[in-house]
């Protein structure tokens, strides 16, 4: 287990981490300017579990790819680090003081008055809104299979979670012409969260720059949706049964005290954004990993059809699919939507016998632990079997797509709730085959997106 004494060097302190110096101005930065999942594959190679990288100048991140370590900084030890500005800052202006940017008491505070809303049991009164805008998402692929017309998957499922996310949301109460607002104001906002964190240098968004004026004009856009929205639900006689609603009536255990306007819209954005792009993410590497592994197709489609026998899945039914739930949970171990977690120690750290200094930027990457010799047998493999409890108990940081400790993810049995439901509908009616020659390649922005969409030919079965 990583250590928290102090270890004396020959020099008579803590030694830092292996490294290298890379370029006299900007340090290893260029390589993961260049492609951040190999700059971390090949750092982790050459120099282990801990690894200290100059990023340019006297700035020094440090990558901890080890499970023990990753326990140690988001569960063992989580008071003890905060998020880093250029982690969260990238999401503030668009989500404010929402679950992913927010921290200390407030965090604390807020997330104790989300927490009933994300129960399983609750979330569960919403499987049909999932299983219906799937089936309203492939109702329209019917003649593009007839005419073997390919359709880019990615953003198919992108729509498909965002409409998802604004129906459990807002109920009924969007008209179609706000949900189109809403959806470009969501994609734009995504777009600006993204510069910002590939960017060392941010600029006030006063500038008149065309990137502020759009962004400043879908955030506008969305907070007239979602503040009319909590008007409305706040004099309604009585609750819709969504999400904004149960916000609406979460109550402080201790005082009482419900969210003000403000508070609410900020998790409401957080919801939007993180709750469909994450979901819809993982669809499309599950389609893209299904086409290129027809034995695990073939198994899953065995499952839905002795299972299902071809009606709709039910919330009640995920239960007798557990080949489903392991297709989507070795998905997310080789393509994790969250591909990466930052973290800032608060005083000088020893981690793995290594000083890790305050202040720095930490970096824990799914994406790399997921594959750590150690722990994964051919980590490479697309092989579901992993999450059908065979074989020897793993370790519980070997794997951990949403995050772990205190910051667990809220949403993640939201999340595996839709990605199972919305596989087993569109698998039962439809293959999805790769156009051939579609260049594939990971694109690591917010999110771990495909970098040219995925396009794929809907078979009808």
């Amino acid at each position: 287990m990583a250590k928290s004494v102090a270890i004396v060097g020959a020099g008579g302190k803590v030694p830092d981490p292996p490294s290298e110096r890379g370029s006299l101005l900007f340090g290893v930065a260029p390589e993961f300017w260049r492609d951040p999942l190999q700059a971390l594959i090949d750092q982790r190679r050459r120099h282990g579990d801990v690894v200290r990288m100059r990023m340019g100048g006297p700035f020094y991140s440090y990558l901890l790819a080890h499970p023990d370590h990753v326990r140690y900084v988001l569960q063992d030890n989580n008071p003890r680090f905060g998020r880093h500005p250029h982690g969260s800052g990238a999401l503030k202006p668009t989500v404010g003081e929402g679950l992913l940017t927010s921290e200390g008491s407030f965090w604390l505070r807020q997330r104790r008055l989300m927490q009933p809303a994300f129960h399983r049991q609750r979330l569960a009164r919403f499987g049909e809104v999932m299983t219906d805008e799937a089936e309203a998402t492939i109702a329209a692929w019917g003649p593009k299979a007839g005419r073997g017309e390919p359709i880019d998957v990615a953003s198919e499922m992108m729509h498909l979670t965002l409409r998802v996310v604004a129906r459990v949301m807002f109920s009924a109460d969007v008209s179609p012409e706000e949900f189109d607002r809403v959806e470009r104001a969501v994609e734009v906002s995504l777009l600006y969260s993204i510069k910002l964190s590939q960017s060392y240098l941010t600029l006030p968004l006063w500038l008149p720059l065309p990137l502020h004026r759009r962004f400043r004009g879908a955030r506008a856009d969305l907070d007239r949706v979602v503040y009319r929205m909590i008007e409305e639900h706040r004099h309604a006689p009585i609750g819709n049964d969504d999400l904004l609603s149960m916000l609406l009536s979460a109550r402080d255990a201790d005082t009482g005290e419900t969210m003000t306007d403000r508070q609410v819209r900020d998790e409401v954005m957080t919801i939007f954004l993180a709750g469909h792009e994450t979901t819809a993410v993982a669809l499309t590497w599950t389609f893209y990993l299904l086409s290129r592994h027809p034995e695990v197709a073939r198994r899953l489609q065995d499952e839905l059809a002795n299972v299902l026998a071809g009606r709709i899945a039910t919330v009640a039914d995920l239960p007798r699919l557990p080949y489903t739930r392991a297709v989507i949970g070795e998905t997310i171990r080789l393509y994790p939507p969250a591909w990466i977690v930052t973290r800032m120690p608060l005083a000088d750290e020893v981690i793995g016998d290594y000083r890790v200094g305050k202040g720095t930027n930490v970096f824990m990457s799914p994406y790399i632990t997921h594959r750590h010799p150690e722990f994964w047998t051919d980590p490479e493999r697309f092989d579901p079997s992993r999450f059908l409890g065979e074989g020897p108990e793993r370790h519980r940081y070997a794997y951990f797509p949403f995050g772990g400790g205190p910051h667990l993810c809220i949403g993640n049995s939201f999340a595996l709730l839709e990605a199972q439901l919305v596989l087993a509908t569109i698998a039962q009616r439809f293959q999805l085959d790769l156009v051939p020659d579609h260049p594939v390649a990971m694109h690591p922005l917010v999110t771990l997106r495909a970098r040219h969409g995925m396009r794929m030919v809907p078979r009808e079965r």
